[in-house]
């Protein structure tokens, strides 16, 4: 039993390490990707020609989230890793080879498909609200981003080998340079070829994202075999495990595709305040919430293949842990702070006051779902650790239908904040489910450890909300960016201070990482 606790205790330490790694990469790329919403904020504003931009990345960023996207991660990982565990590392790569083959095939003749049904697509099922001037625009954009959907196949089924062989230095860079090629493409492409210098940005970001992460492939002994062997037991087991997976991913793409429709038929501005508001929501989820997912998912596999229940209930615990302390309080901010963020971020040139007023709305409702979201991307990655991939999707077409029915029911009194509430809501029930059906899978997620961290970071988040809203209505408080960098360290200081005080584990933890 010692050695035990001692090898989840070497493993927690290590999986620190490379969290806190991945972490930093995200920070930059997140704080990239802000910019890059800053850049194209000040260039596009809540435009029309905005509007067809984000229309149009539906249908390439569908095909990727289907065939490639989180589909081929989750169902390639464990089944390239337990390859890898048996120490055959020639079948493996012949494995990865085989799917990266199949897999660019597939999406070459889909997007082929997309293209020539380009016209039909937005006309009847993507954007059928917007005029015919923008129709023609979303067509041409999503021509040109299809390009981008195959780059993006290969390499994310070369981040999910590396991730496999726990290697996350390069895939962590990789959104750094895509986030870079898309600011160069608004603001070096803008001014002359408009929203079509975002989409070349995306293409070249693209072929970035896979170009940074080739040389680590090659340094860690890649191998490349030109075959399409689909008798291979692990091609099939990786075709059973996606089945369910691409189903759910369908869902959630469905949510997303729903909303673009529904938009569309808003006054204009509303589809770009809605994106405005999700990627921000995005900012803290994907700093805390991904990159702890991201780690954490190889290890789950490797302690599933090697039946080890127990370990694997400790590794999820702790991370659940991690996530709800950065996200609660991340989420108490977003909603106390949304104007004063928005209008210091985004308001300026074409971003006008009546932008700012639109994402806010967003962003508040948007951000009552930030936990909900950010736990479900670990909790997902345990099932498809435990090769069940069916009991998220189940989950997750359940939440659609209810996030479609919410839609529809708050679109009328709320506009586009219906659209966010009801993603919010229907989130946070697809959490507490998936909680609930893992506590039962692995015997219990560990309460007696669980429910005192939880009061513990609810305490200090309630703090911080108390002493942000007070300041925000304090005397001689006023103007955005006072109030941001007023009440935004205040916040963060109050938090750290009353979680300090009681004893919170993950600060400590945070703490002893850096001083190692």
């Amino acid at each position: 039993m010692t050695h035990v606790k001692q090898n989840s205790a070497t493993q927690n330490t290590s999986m620190a390490r490379a969290a806190a790694l991945v972490m930093g990469f995200f920070i930059v790329s997140r704080a990239l990707g802000l910019l890059r919403e800053v850049v194209i904020g000040a260039q596009f504003g809540t435009s029309a020609e905005l509007d067809a931009y984000l229309a149009a990345f539906r249908v390439p960023d569908l095909l990727f989230q289907l065939v490639a996207g989180g589909a081929l991660g989750s169902a390639f990982i464990p089944t390239f890793a337990a390859r890898l565990l048996q120490g055959d590392r020639a079948k493996a790569w012949r494995l990865a080879s085989a799917v990266a083959n199949l897999m660019a095939l597939l999406l070459t003749l889909t997007a082929i498909l997309a293209a020539v049904s380009a016209p039909w697509l937005v006309r009847h099922l993507l954007a059928p609200g917007f005029s015919a001037a923008q129709q023609a625009l979303t067509v041409s954009l999503m021509r040109l981003m299809l390009i981008s959907t195959i780059i993006f196949g290969i390499s994310g089924l070369v981040m999910g080998a590396l991730n496999a062989m726990q290697h996350f230095l390069a895939p962590a860079a990789a959104p750094i340079i895509y986030n870079l090629a898309i600011i160069g493409g608004a603001w070096l492409l803008g001014g002359a070829l408009g929203v079509r210098g975002l989409a070349i940005g995306v293409l070249v970001g693209a072929a970035g994202h896979l170009l940074v992460q080739i040389p680590a492939l090659v340094r860690l002994g890649a191998r490349y075999f030109p075959l399409l062997d689909v008798h291979d037991a692990g091609v099939r087991e990786i075709g059973r495990l996606m089945a369910p997976r691409v189903l759910g991913l369908a869902a959630v793409q469905l949510n997303f595709w729903v909303n673009t429709i529904l938009a569309s038929g808003l006054p204009e501005g509303r589809l770009a305040a809605l994106n405005y508001g999700w990627l921000l929501m995005l900012l803290p989820q994907g700093i805390f919430a991904q990159a702890v997912a991201t780690v954490v998912f190889p290890t789950f596999a490797t302690q599933v293949a090697q039946h080890n229940l127990a370990a694997l209930r400790s590794t999820f615990t702790t991370a659940l842990r991690t996530i709800l302390f950065f996200t609660l309080p991340a989420a108490i901010g977003l909603i106390l702070l949304a104007r004063p963020l928005i209008t210091v971020l985004l308001q300026r040139n074409a971003f006008t006051a009546a932008s700012t007023a639109l994402v806010v709305t967003a962003l508040q409702l948007y951000a009552l779902g930030l936990v909900g979201h950010s736990v479900v991307e670990v909790a997902a990655r345990a099932f498809y650790a435990l090769h069940d991939t069916a009991t998220p999707v189940v989950i997750g077409v359940g939440a659609m239908l209810l996030n479609i029915v919410l839609s529809l029911l708050l679109l009328g009194p709320l506009q586009h904040g219906g659209l966010a509430l009801a993603n919010s809501i229907a989130t946070t029930i697809e959490m507490v489910a998936l909680l609930w059906l893992l506590r039962r899978r692995l015997g219990g997620l560990q309460a007696g450890m669980l429910a005192p961290a939880l009061w513990r970071t609810a305490l200090a988040s309630a703090a911080l909300g108390i002493v942000v809203w007070g300041w925000q209505q304090a005397p001689g408080v006023s103007g955005a960016w006072l109030k941001v960098l007023l009440c935004l360290p205040l916040g963060v200081g109050v938090y750290l201070t009353v979680a300090w005080l009681a004893r919170a584990e993950e600060l400590q933890a945070i703490r002893h990482l850096l001083r190692r």
